[in-house]
């Protein structure tokens, strides 16, 4: 089984600060552990919601709503990681993948590398960036409603498509926020509570994706990583196996 461990944003990092070189450090730290430990899958941090686009599609309309973004409803069921020349290019492959899903609504921010927060200098030949594309969750994936069989292979159809030409760098879809787990900071120590999640607020800042036996198993990395990235907040969702 796969999990994905995602903490939320803060003031800090919707303003543009980069983290410090201890913080830095603490997190590869935790990754070598995830690694040495043979459970790390993925991780990624997200990049303030300001450079980002938000977009509502609604009865075939597409609205686009540059950001910032304040927190409303941020409850994910899913992303894929795009790398494209520009935002406009992440939106139009959002679109793509709305014409498939039908009503849904699309955060797309850019994924965090290495020269962004001052650990390496911007390699001369990277002329792509690479963006998240968030799909916030509805009733049905709320309710772990698979695709029908049309929009399933319309979305492999979109997926092989837009790999083969490297855009398409992943895609993650959460099982319902009821097979999850949210931890917070609070005075009496860190404390957690099981899905399903009737609202979220705060946007995502970051992830790793673990494989492990069980909740409790994954729930396990949680505790550290919520330490370890200086957070209030993190969730603990089920992945599915495929897209």
């Amino acid at each position: 089984m796969r999990f994905i461990i995602m903490h939320k944003t803060s003031d800090r990092w919707e303003a543009g600060e980069i983290p410090s070189p201890e913080l830095i450090a603490r997190v590869g730290e935790l990754v070598g552990e995830l690694a040495k430990a043979g459970v790390l899958q993925a991780g990624e941090g997200l990049r303030a919601s300001s450079l980002g686009v938000r977009l509502r599609f609604s009865g075939g309309q597409r609205t686009v709503i540059p950001g910032p973004f304040k927190g409303e409803h941020e409850l994910p069921a899913g992303f894929s990681v795009l790398r494209v020349p520009s935002l406009d290019q992440a939106v139009e492959w959002a679109t793509r993948q709305a014409a498939v899903l039908g009503d849904v609504e699309i955060d797309i921010r850019p994924v965090t590398e290495a020269w962004d927060i001052g650990i390496i200098p911007k390699p001369a030949n990277v002329t792509t960036t690479r963006y998240m594309a968030l799909r916030k969750a509805t009733a049905a994936s709320e309710a772990d409603v698979p695709l029908p069989p049309k929009p399933k292979a319309d979305m492999a159809r979109l997926v092989e498509e837009t790999t083969r030409t490297g855009v398409h760098v992943a895609t993650e879809t959460m099982r319902s926020s009821a097979r999850g787990r949210r931890y917070k900071n609070t005075r009496d120590g860190v404390r957690f509570v099981d899905g399903p999640f009737t609202e979220s607020k705060e946007m995502i800042a970051g992830y790793v994706i673990v494989s492990a036996a069980s909740l409790d198993d994954a729930s396990q990395w949680a505790v550290r990583y919520l330490e370890v990235v200086e957070t209030d907040e993190a969730d603990v969702r089920e992945l599915q196996d495929t897209p």
